[in-house]
């Protein structure tokens, strides 16, 4: 089987996190993508919502989608997570099958930063997704691309190529697929529900409920005109 790990904080998950890994999904002919929701994190979040929260969220967001599925690798785990160490943990699971992280052109840019990147590009391929606001020409100086041109992410940029393949290590690939440039973010949804505007066609209507029900990311008054829009 061919997997992908779509980790993130979910907080909350949204119509680009769910398009984005179905146009990898095709692109790659993957059999099935793990939205992994991530745990207690290297970096303090001071607005992330409970874990079970953003857990819960994502399952009503893939719920009905057969190649999608909720994973709580990380949220079981005790203290921080890293992604070097979930993805051992998938690659002793999942024993027979080739493993696809996925990660976007802003979180790649700052991989070197991460804990044992060097470790992580052997241990799994690496699937780059196009992001608004970034070019795959911003990738050029990373030291994990070397054997990319300028030319091919300039081309990736303008739309000549939309997908690319190259050696990211001894062992495993690494992939550039550009995806639909849904511009919604977690954090402008949280700023909107906050504000007491309307979050509908942002993110799933399971989701949105689940939100409402809960009263997250809300002040009380907000809640109230937020709840008066479903």
């Amino acid at each position: 089987m061919k997997i992908g790990a779509y980790g993130g904080a979910f907080n909350p998950i949204h119509y680009g996190h769910l398009r984005t890994a179905e146009e990898v999904f095709e692109i790659l002919s993957l059999d099935k993508i793990l939205f992994i929701t991530a745990g207690k994190t290297p970096f303090d979040k001071p607005d992330l919502e409970k874990t079970a929260h953003r857990y819960e969220m994502v399952k009503k967001a893939v719920k009905g989608n057969h190649h999608f599925e909720a994973s709580d690798i990380e949220i079981k785990k005790r203290g921080r997570s890293y992604t070097v160490e979930t993805i051992r943990k998938l690659r002793d699971k999942y024993r027979e099958s080739e493993l696809f992280f996925i990660l976007g052109i802003d979180a790649f840019l700052d991989l070197p930063n991460w804990n044992q990147p060097d470790k992580l590009i052997n241990l799994a391929n690496i699937v780059i997704i196009s992001r608004p606001g970034y070019r795959y020409a911003d990738l050029s100086s990373s030291p994990y691309l070397k054997n990319v041109s300028v030319k091919t992410l300039k081309e990736l940029d303008k739309g000549i190529k939309n997908d690319f393949s190259f050696d990211i290590s001894k062992t495993q690939k690494g992939f550039l697929c550009k995806v639909t440039g849904l511009n919604i973010s977690a954090s402008h949804i949280r700023d909107l529900i906050m504000s007491g505007r309307n979050i509908k066609y942002l993110l799933p209507d399971s989701v949105k409920s689940y939100i409402i029900s809960n009263k997250l990311y809300v002040r009380r008054d907000s809640f109230f005109r937020q709840k008066d829009k479903k």
